[in-house]
C-alpha cells in the first residue's frame, strides 16, 4: 500500500461478515459462508496485521461489518434501506462467530458497524450490539466505527430519528467513537446543546479512539525511532514479498475437475496452448476489489507462455461477452494448438461492493464460447474461472471434452504464474472450496432478503450453505482435488468424553443438551490423531477437514466444520497430525432461543469418507471420567 507515509496506521480489514447468498457481490471480500472458518481467519488475520507486541499495535485492524451485512444491492433493495430479520437462533450460531472470534481471540482494535438494520434498529444506533456484545460481552478494547456515512445513512434515508441531532446522539450513546464521515463532526455540538446526549458520553468516545493512537505509538516522539518506523516503499516489493503473494495464489486455486486425468500438462506433449476468453491476458481483474498497487503483474497468458509457445484469441471483448465476432478466432486457435485453456468468469463489473449479481450463470455469451472451443479443441480443454463468488459451471462439469476445471479466485499480482505452475505441475493444487457452489435454479427459492439460515420445509424455503442446504449442488463446500492421493485413517480418538459440570447446577442429563455455561469448559478439549498418507508420485498439501454431526435434533445444523488443519506430505511418505477440537466451542449447538448448549450422545464426526463416534456424558458433580 505505497502510503509512502501519508496514510494513517488503521486499516479497515478484514471483512468477515459470512457469505450467505452467492450473489453477494462483497462476498469475493470474505473467507466464506462457514462461521468457524471465518472466525480463525478473523482471528489470524488481526493478529497479523497488529504484530504481537502486547498492548502495542503495528497497526490497528478492523473486523466489518457488524452485523448480518451480507446484501448491497438486489432487486431494487439496496444496502442502505435493508432491515435484516434474524432470530436470536441465526445470531448467536452464525452471524456473531466471526466477531466474536475477532475480539475475544483476535483482540482487535476496532469494529466497524454497518449500513443496514437488524430487526428494525440501525446497527450503529443499538446500543445491544455496540455497548452490550461488543463491550460487556465480548471485552472489546478498542473503538466502534461507523461505515462510512451510515450515521448519515440512517438519518437520511432509513429516517430512524426526527432530527440530525437525535441521529448523532443515538450513534454516540449506543457505542459509536468515530464516524467515517462529517455527521457526527457537523450535529454532535448541537446535540448537548439541546441535552440529547452529555460531554461524558463524547468523552468516553474519544478515550477509546485516543487509546488506540496511543497503543499505536502516535504520542511516542520521532515516528522513525519507534520499533516500525523505518517501514517504508522499499519494504513493499521484495522478493520475499512478492514471494510470498506467489505462494498464496498457488495455495488458494482450486482444482475442481479433472477428466482421465487431463492435467498437469506436459510441455513435451503440449508444445503450443490457445490461451482463450475475456480473462486471459487479465491484470487489475486478478486483484479483486480493495488492493493496494501492484507490484507488477503476471497475467495467465505471460504465465502459460513461460512454459509453452501461446496461441492466443478474447473470444470475447470483455466479461459481459455480449458479442460472438471473436468467437471464429477462437474455435480457430483450438483447433491448432496441442492444449486449450480458455481464461473465464467474472469481474469488478459483474459483483462488486454495491453490485449484487442476478444469476449464478457465467456472464454473456460466455458459455457458449466454451462449449464451441471445446467441440473444435484439438487437444485437452481446460476451464479456468476468475470469480469472487461461486458459479454454476454444470455444463461444463458435465461435459466430456472439457477435461478439467480449475477456480483461481482473483489471485492477486502472480495470479498468472500460479495458474500456469498448477496447469503445468509445477505446483500441486491443494485448495479447497470455502463456499457451496450452487445451480442457477437453488436462486429462484431463496430472497435475498430471507436471513434464515435453516430451511422452512412449510414455505419450501431450502435453507442455506452447507451447514443446512441439503438439495443438489455444482461443488460441495470443502471440494478441491490434488494430482496424488491422499488417504487418511484415524490413528487415535477418543470413543467417550466426560463433561464435567459446575456443582450448582443440579442438570439432569440423560439426552439432553446442556448449557455451555453450566459445563466446566476450560481446557476440555478433544484430541484426534490422524494418520495422512500420500499414496501418489507427487508431493503435495493436503487439508483435513473435521465435520461434526450432532445427535439428532431440529436445530442443529446437517454437519458443521469443527476443525481443519493443512499437512504437507511428501510422495509415498505418511504423516501423523493431531487435531485438538475445544467441546464446548465446536462439539455445541444453539437452540432457538439463542442458547449455547452441548448435545449429550452420540456425535459423529467425519474427515473425508472416514467416520468415528464419540459420546458425549455428563461427568456426575465433581467426578471426572477419563
Amino acid at each position: 500500500m505505497y502510503n509512502g507515509g501519508a496514510a494513517g496506521l488503521t486499516f479497515w480489514s478484514p471483512n468477515v461478515n459470512i457469505f450467505r447468498d452467492p450473489r453477494w457481490g462483497r462476498g469475493q471480500e470474505t473467507p466464506g459462508e462457514d462461521p468457524v472458518l471465518a472466525g480463525k481467519y478473523a482471528a489470524r488475520y488481526v493478529r497479523g496485521l497488529q504484530g504481537n507486541a502486547g498492548d502495542r499495535l503495528k497497526v490497528a485492524a478492523c473486523c466489518k461489518h457488524f452485523t448480518a451485512y451480507d446484501l448491497d444491492n438486489w432487486n431494487g433493495v439496496d444496502r442502505f434501506h435493508f432491515n435484516a430479520q434474524v432470530s436470536k437462533q441465526e445470531m448467536k450460531d452464525t452471524f456473531d462467530v466471526p466477531f466474536k472470534s475477532c475480539v475475544v481471540e483476535g483482540k482487535v482494535a476496532s469494529v466497524m458497524c454497518s449500513y443496514n438494520q437488524v430487526n428494525g434498529v440501525p446497527t450503529c444506533a443499538d446500543p445491544n450490539l455496540l455497548r452490550n456484545t461488543l463491550r460487556k460481552q465480548w471485552h472489546l478494547n478498542g473503538y466502534v466505527v461507523s461505515d462510512c456515512d451510515s450515521v448519515g445513512v440512517f438519518y437520511d434515508n432509513q429516517h430512524y430519528t426526527n432530527t440530525p441531532e437525535e441521529a448523532a446522539a443515538d450513534a454516540i450513546k449506543a457505542g459509536l467513537d468515530l464516524d467515517c464521515g462529517p455527521f457526527l463532526a457537523i450535529h454532535t455540538q448541537d446535540a448537548i446543546k439541546k441535552g440529547l446526549v452529555s460531554e461524558a458520553d463524547v468523552d468516553g468516545s474519544l478515550v477509546n479512539t485516543v487509546t488506540v493512537q496511543m497503543r499505536l505509538g502516535m504520542f511516542d516522539g520521532e515516528p522513525s525511532a519507534q520499533p516500525f518506523g523505518d517501514l517504508g516503499p522499499k519494504d513493499v516489493c521484495s522478493p520475499a514479498h512478492q514471494e510470498l503473494a506467489f505462494e498464496a495464489a498457488r495455495q488458494g486455486i482450486v482444482l475442481l475437475k479433472n477428466h482421465g486425468p487431463s492435467l498437469p500438462l506436459s510441455t513435451r506433449r503440449h508444445r503450443s496452448i490457445a490461451v482463450i476468453g475475456p480473462n486471459s491476458d487479465a491484470n487489475v481483474t486478478m486483484i479483486g476489489n480493495y488492493a493496494g498497487i501492484p507490484c507488477g503483474y503476471t497475467t495467465p497468458l505471460q504465465g502459460i507462455g513461460t512454459y509453452s509457445r501461446t496461441i492466443h484469441q478474447k473470444g470475447c471483448a470483455d466479461v459481459a461477452c455480449s458479442e460472438d465476432q471473436l468467437f471464429a478466432g477462437a474455435i480457430d486457435a483450438a483447433s491448432q494448438a496441442d492444449a486449450t485453456v480458455l481464461v473465464m468468469g467474472l469481474d469488478q463489473s459483474i459483483e462488486a461492493e454495491a453490485k449484487d449479481r442476478t444469476d449464478l450463470l457465467l456472464p454473456g455469451r460466455q458459455q457458449e464460447l466454451v462449449s464451441k472451443v471445446a467441440m473444435a479443441s484439438r487437444g485437452p480443454t481446460v476451464l479456468v474461472l476468475m470469480s469472487g463468488g461461486p458459479v454454476d459451471v454444470s455444463f461444463a462439469e458435465n461435459d466430456q471434452r472439457i477435461a478439467a476445471i480449475v477456480w483461481a479466485g482473483y489471485p492477486g499480482q502472480a495470479g498468472g504464474a500460479a495458474i500456469a505452475d498448477i496447469l503445468f505441475g509445477v505446483a500441486n493444487p491443494g485448495g479447497k472450496l470455502p463456499m457451496t457452489w450452487y445451480p442457477q435454479e437453488y436462486l429462484s427459492k431463496v430472497p435475498m432478503t430471507t436471513m434464515a439460515m435453516r430451511s422452512i420445509p412449510s414455505k419450501a424455503y431450502p435453507g442455506r450453505t452447507y451447514r443446512f442446504y441439503k438439495g443438489p449442488v455444482v461443488y460441495q463446500f470443502g471440494h478441491g482435488l490434488s494430482y496424488t492421493n491422499f488417504v487418511h485413517t484415524i490413528a487415535q480418538a477418543p470413543t467417550a468424553v466426560a463433561i464435567p459440570l459446575h456443582g450448582h447446577h443440579n442438570t439432569t442429563v440423560s439426552g439432553k443438551a446442556i448449557r455451555v455455561t453450566h459445563a466446566k469448559c476450560n481446557r476440555l478439549s478433544m484430541g484426534l490423531h490422524l494418520d495422512v498418507k500420500n499414496l501418489g508420485n507427487k508431493d503435495g498439501s493436503h487439508t483435513l477437514l473435521v465435520f461434526s454431526k450432532p445427535p439428532a435434533g431440529h436445530w442443529a445444523p446437517h454437519k458443521q466444520l469443527v476443525a481443519f488443519e493443512k499437512v504437507h506430505v511428501a510422495a509415498k511418505t505418511q504423516q501423523r497430525v493431531q487435531i485438538n477440537i475445544h467441546v464446548c466451542k465446536y462439539l455445541s449447538v444453539v437452540d432457538r432461543s439463542g442458547i449455547r448448549r452441548i448435545p449429550m450422545g452420540q456425535h459423529s464426526l467425519h474427515i473425508g469418507d472416514t467416520k468415528h463416534l464419540v459420546s458425549l456424558q455428563a461427568a456426575a458433580l465433581g467426578v471426572i471420567k477419563s
